[in-house]
Formats: structure tokens, C-alpha cells, sequence
């Protein structure tokens, strides 16, 4: 492995204070993986606060958050040394900004250690930025990078960065001095595009910038705003780039959509990280330099914890006596879906898979139950709301509508489980619209002993049937507990478990199986792009009930029935996924990206 060219390491997020999603998951790996905490010897975390989020700054202040504010003038809290406080307040007083500094942990120390993967951390609230410091930065990215901010001034999101660029990386001119040698900044996602530019343009030369793509934003738009989904798009993406065509030639001019208008300037990077090869494809498809820019690819890492069959085995109990007390009856096989409650999961897939699964079960007297741990509230629903819930009418297993219960995509999700139930025998669908698993979260029927490892470590199999999945960390995480896992085949993850089962020596892996949702055979093929652009919801709604039979199938055929099968998958997956882990994933692909960024 080369060793990474930087002493200092940047990582501009939204996520920089608090895991929120995904961004978040990924820094929780990396920054606490042995081979990047010896490789990089300091770590500063970027991102914006918003002082006015009582939610926001209860987060970042709780204590499983491990974050110790130095300083923040909003806290009233300066602990700081001298001379870094009172340059941290001229830094407010030019800019109009509050700032906070910090330490954030992001392992729990062992017995007798403290601060183990200790990284700064600075927040910026730039709500009520100085004008004309905003403007002339808006200037230098129309001048450099013909950047049009006028456009996107609206969006919530992209002012805030835009606004907190400059302030940030005067502050991160305090923290980083001049002695301490090489930088490296990735920018994490689109939000972390301006901060980069704002150091391209202010300090030339004094960083290395790296963008780490954790997905394409305009092809994720063009899935989820479109009936045809995966279906249509895969499709046109493939004729596209065998006829030399690039997106905006296809699907017409996207530089309304500002996420795309920053993504497209990436070329101007010393690199640029792709967490999938179908995110890499993505990327190129945009055109311009940045079909010539160089791409690597650092797919995401899964924890690689070691479990026994003993402790599979208590948390299976756990979940199929949580059946019990819901549903009145003891499965055979427990099946999950971890998920946010968006229409990228394609989460009505699970049911289609499901309507057939079922007359297959029920020919061999076996009964399963699909638990989807999914919700529209981040935060998820107040304890005593759940439990009221509970009593009154049977929540999780019945919902109500208008009472805080069902919100939002949980309402037509939840009747498509309502009309699977009732003509179902040998399969549930249990719908825990809530944030945690546990019974002081999700009710007194959930077992006392219930923790949210159980239903990671317990399930026999792990939905994932994503219409947009850039890696799809969620969908392997339970391969190392002996799940199988289900995905569809533009899920970004699939390339990575088939090299790390090669590399175990498995020349078949059936743990993972693929739900092809693209593949067009007899009058659905097509052509051209052109021909692609006019798949709609009736050919992918056909392409779907055709294949979720041939996924039932193939579960059905894969599904452990003796204690042989499931220690047998168990020993497989565990091969697998220590081949996945995030310190894999930092010695093998981050820090040589990062090394060739210099």
C-alpha cells in the first residue's frame, strides 16, 4: 500500500457534527479503521450548524454524540487556548458567524482509555453571514467556475454552504498551520463543493482536492422523479454510452438542478472517490472533463464483528418471540428491511417478492414475518405516542392516519401491506414506522431484552431492492450474522461482496442474491436511448412481476432448513465480510486514492 502524501485531513459534510445518514454511517468506519487512524495523523470534520434547530443542538450536545465543545460562543464555552479563541472570534466578528470547536470520539474508548478516535470537529452557523463577504464569494465561483448562485439562492441548503465556505476555511486557517505539511479537503458530496472551491480560489495550491461521490445527485433525481425508475434509466444510460451520448444530450439541459450544477465542475479536483462502479458509470455519463477525469473507486466497508451461532441463535429468539406477541404465532424464518422512508428503496418490492414466497412457504407448512423498520420522522415517534398507539389499536401491526401514526410515503406503503396481509398464509408484514429498536421505543409487546444488534444479528434474510442504491451498506451488513441478503442489481455493493468472496476462495456465494429489475428480453428490449426514454410504469411494473417470482424462487431455494445450512451460512458470510470491513476499505482503496490525489 502507498502511504498517504497529508498530515492533514478535511472532511467537509453536513454530517460533521452528528450522524444523520449515510455520510454519517461511512465516517463512523473510516475514522475510527486502525489503518486510517495510523496513516492520518489529524483529522478536522466541516460542516454547518444551525443555532435556531433546538433538535439539531440537543443532537449534537447528547451523550452518545461523544462530542466535547472547546469552544462555541453560542454555548458560551471557550476553553480554547488564547490565542486560537481570540482568533476564532475575529473570525465571527468579520464574517458575522457562530463557530464551534470541538473533539468528537467515534469509538467507544476500551477499559482505561480516553478520546480513542478523537477528531476535531468545526461547525459553522452562517445563517445571518455578512453580505458582501457571501457576494464576493459568489462572484469567484461565477468567475472560476461560471457557478450561477443567483439561480439556487432559494434552496435552504445551498445558501448555507455557500455562506459558510469562506468563515470555514478562515477558521480552518487557525487550526492548520503553515508547518504542518501536506492537506488534503474532501468534499462529501455536493456540500462539501463550495468550502473546496472557496480554498481553490483563496489559498491556491495550499490543498489537495478530493470529491468522494456517495452518489451521482441528478442521476438519483432522474430515477426517483420518473415512473419508469431503474428500469427506464439503466436502460437509457447503457444505449447512451455505447452511442457516445452524454446525459444533458439525452435528458436535456439539468443546469436548474444546482446539485448538478456543482457535481459537474468535480473535474476540477485533484480526484475523485466513487463509493460504486454504477456511481462511477454515472459520472461519466455527465460528459465534459469529467468523463476524462480519473475516478477511483472506495466502496463502502461493513462492520466485521464476529458472532457465534449461539448468539445468532438468542437474538432469532428474540424476534420470533416479538412475532409472537404480535402476530400469534412463532416463524419459521424472520425477514427485515432497515431503511429510511424514501422512494429509492422501492420498498413495494419487498411485497411483490413476498406474494409469491408465500404460496411457497405455505406448500411446506413453514410461516415467516417481514419486519420493515422504516419512518418518515428521523427522530422518530414519541415513546408514549407508540405506547398509547399500542394499546389502543394494535400498532405496529395496525396503523392509523391523521394522529401522528402513518405520515407521509408510510400511508400508501402501509396499504399495500394491509392488502398483502389479508389474503397472505404464511407471511406478515409488520410495519415498526419508528426510530430504534427497543422496547422503551417501540412498545411493551417488543421483548424486555430487545436491543437494536438483534435485529442485525437475527434475521435469516435482509431486504434491499433499491431503484437507486449507490453502495448499500444496510442491505450487507446482516451477511456477517449468516442472513442472506437481497438486492437489485444496480445496487453499488454487488461488485464488492463478489471480490471479497472470491477472495475468501468461494467460488459461489449464494448468500447474496440479485433481483434484476433492467434486464429487457422479448418486446420490452429496446435499441436506442431514444426508445429507452419511453419505458414507463406498465413495462416496469411487468418486468417486476415476472422477476419477483424468479427472486421468491431463488430465496426459497436458499433459505437454511437444517442447523447444517445455517451454520454453513453463518461461516460464509463471516469469510465474506471480514474481506469487507472498513479497515479493508481504508488500506486498500481510500488511502491510496488519497495518495494519488497528491
Amino acid at each position: 500500500m502507498t502511504e498517504p502524501a497529508f498530515d492533514v485531513v478535511v472532511h467537509a459534510t453536513f454530517e460533521a457534527g452528528f450522524k444523520v445518514g449515510g455520510i454519517g454511517a461511512v465516517l463512523d468506519g473510516l475514522l475510527q479503521a486502525p489503518a486510517y487512524c495510523r496513516a492520518v495523523r489529524r483529522t478536522i470534520l466541516v460542516g454547518p450548524m444551525d443555532t435556531t434547530n433546538a433538535t439539531e443542538m440537543a443532537r449534537l450536545t447528547e451523550p452518545r454524540n461523544r462530542l466535547e465543545i472547546i469552544f462555541s460562543s453560542w454555548h458560551q464555552i471557550d476553553g480554547a487556548p488564547a490565542e486560537l479563541s481570540a482568533g476564532l472570534r475575529i473570525v465571527e466578528s468579520v464574517f458575522r458567524v457562530n463557530l464551534l470547536y470541538g473533539r468528537r470520539s467515534f469509538a467507544e474508548p476500551a477499559a482505561g482509555e480516553e478520546g480513542a478516535c478523537e477528531h476535531e470537529v468545526l461547525l459553522v452557523d452562517a445563517r445571518l453571514a455578512d453580505l458582501e463577504e457571501t457576494n464576493s464569494f459568489k462572484s469567484a465561483l461565477w468567475q472560476h467556475y461560471r457557478i450561477e448562485s443567483d439561480r439556487y439562492e432559494w434552496n435552504h441548503e445551498f445558501d448555507l454552504v455557500i455562506k459558510g465556505a469562506r468563515p470555514a476555511l478562515a477558521a480552518l486557517n487557525l487550526l492548520v498551520e503553515e508547518k504542518e505539511g501536506a492537506r488534503c479537503l474532501l468534499a462529501h458530496e455536493w456540500m462539501g463543493i463550495p468550502l473546496a472551491f472557496c480554498a481553490q480560489t483563496l489559498a491556491p495550491g495550499s490543498w489537495r482536492l478530493v470529491f468522494y461521490a456517495h452518489e451521482m445527485a441528478t442521476a438519483r433525481a432522474l430515477i426517483e422523479d420518473h415512473s419508469g425508475h431503474d428500469t427506464r434509466f439503466y436502460n437509457v444510460l447503457q444505449q447512451a454510452r455505447a452511442a457516445g451520448l452524454t446525459l444533458d444530450q439525452v435528458f436535456g439541459d439539468r443546469s436548474d438542478f444546482f446539485k448538478h450544477a456543482l457535481i459537474t465542475r468535480a473535474s476540477r479536483f485533484d480526484n475523485i472517490l466513487a463509493v460504486g462502479q454504477w456511481v462511477e458509470q454515472e459520472l461519466n455519463f455527465l460528459g465534459g472533463n469529467i468523463a476524462a477525469a480519473n475516478i477511483d473507486l472506495v466502496y463502502n466497508g461493513v462492520g466485521a464483528h464476529e458472532i457465534s451461532l449461539e448468539e445468532r441463535t438468542v437474538s432469532s429468539a428474540k424476534l420470533r418471540q416479538y412475532c409472537s406477541n404480535l402476530l400469534g404465532y412463532l416463524p419459521d424464518y424472520v425477514f427485515t428491511h432497515v431503511t429510511r422512508m424514501v422512494i429509492s428503496k422501492g420498498l413495494w418490492r419487498d411485497i411483490r417478492v413476498l406474494e409469491h414466497l408465500d404460496r411457497l412457504l405455505d406448500r411446506e407448512g413453514k410461516r415467516a414475518v417481514l419486519f420493515m423498520l422504516t419512518s418518515t420522522e428521523p427522530a422518530g415517534r414519541a415513546a408514549e405516542d407508540v405506547r398509547r398507539w399500542e394499546m389502543a389499536y394494535g400498532w405496529p401491526v395496525v396503523h392509523h392516519v391523521e394522529n401522528g401514526d402513518l405520515m407521509g410515503h408510510e400511508e400508501p406503503l402501509y396499504r399495500g401491506i394491509e392488502a398483502h396481509n389479508a389474503r397472505s398464509r404464511a407471511i406478515k408484514i409488520v410495519l415498526v414506522n419508528q426510530f430504534g429498536w427497543s422496547r422503551d421505543r417501540c412498545g411493551v409487546k417488543m421483548p424486555a431484552e430487545m436491543q437494536f444488534d438483534d435485529i442485525r444479528r437475527g434475521t435469516d434474510l435482509e431486504f434491499g431492492q433499491s431503484i437507486y442504491e449507490p453502495f448499500g451498506i444496510s442491505q450487507v451488513e446482516p451477511l456477517g450474522s449468516g442472513a442472506l441478503s437481497v438486492v437489485s442489481n444496480v445496487c453499488g455493493c454487488i461488485p464488492f461482496v463478489q471480490e471479497a468472496a472470491r477472495q475468501a476462495g468461494l467460488a459461489h456465494f449464494p448468500n447474496l442474491l440479485q433481483a434484476d429489475y433492467t434486464t429487457l428480453t422479448g418486446w420490452m428490449r429496446v435499441d436506442s436511448a431514444w426508445e429507452a426514454l419511453g419505458i414507463d410504469h406498465q413495462v416496469r411494473d411487468r418486468l417486476e412481476s415476472a422477476n419477483s417470482r424468479s427472486v421468491a424462487r431463488a430465496i426459497f431455494a436458499t433459505l437454511p432448513v437444517t442447523d447444517k445450512q445455517v451454520r454453513a451460512l453463518l461461516k460464509r458470510g463471516q469469510r465474506v465480510s471480514r474481506r469487507m470491513s472498513w479497515d479493508v476499505v481504508a488500506q486498500d482503496y481510500l488511502l491510496p486514492a488519497l495518495a494519488r490525489a497528491a
